[in-house]
């Protein structure tokens, strides 16, 4: 094991992601329902015991269709928008990260053997899944929450569900 802090880091996927959504839309998550498959090669059914005890979860995936070639190490504007301010990726969530992680909370649905079925996860079919954590409080931030107010228009229509819509 390297000490280097930079050293190449080797991760497995523990899941898949099966959900409806089989291309990578900005919006309207709110009502997709997916399932995690857990590798049933490593896991069994008391991988997810006591989840179902959970609200939510924190699912941890990489974004694995997403051009290398789009990759972004700078400053762009969100959603190609000239109206919204050029930042850093870093201070954004889009899918052309330097790693590709992606992280989201899903509410919980159900818990089926190695099947973890979820509600508003922005994952689409067949995304490996790297790491799923139960939503605790204590985790979450502490104190008040700043943002800036593209952000907010940015996500007004994420987790609208097709309810939302009319």
């Amino acid at each position: 094991m390297s000490n280097d802090p930079f050293a190449a880091v080797s991760l497995a996927p523990i899941g898949v992601v099966r959900s409806p959504r089989k291309e990578p839309i900005d919006d309207f998550w709110g009502d997709v329902i997916s399932e995690i498959h857990l590798d049933a090669s490593r896991f069994g059914p008391e991988a997810l015991f006591g989840l179902k005890d959970f609200s939510h979860v924190e699912i941890v995936f990489l974004m694995n269709r997403v051009d290398p070639d789009k990759i972004e190490t700078g400053a762009r504007h969100p959603r190609e928008r000239k109206d919204w301010p050029l930042v850093g990726i870093f201070a954004q969530r889009g899918k052309s990260r330097p790693n590709r992680v992606g992280i989201s909370s899903a509410r919980v649905v159900a818990v089926e053997g190695t099947v973890l079925k979820v509600r508003a996860l922005d994952a689409i079919d067949g995304t490996p899944v790297l790491d799923i954590k139960p939503h605790i409080a204590e985790f979450a931030p502490q104190g008040p929450i700043r943002q800036p107010d593209w952000s907010r228009e940015l996500m007004r229509d994420y987790y609208k569900t097709s309810q939302d819509e009319n």
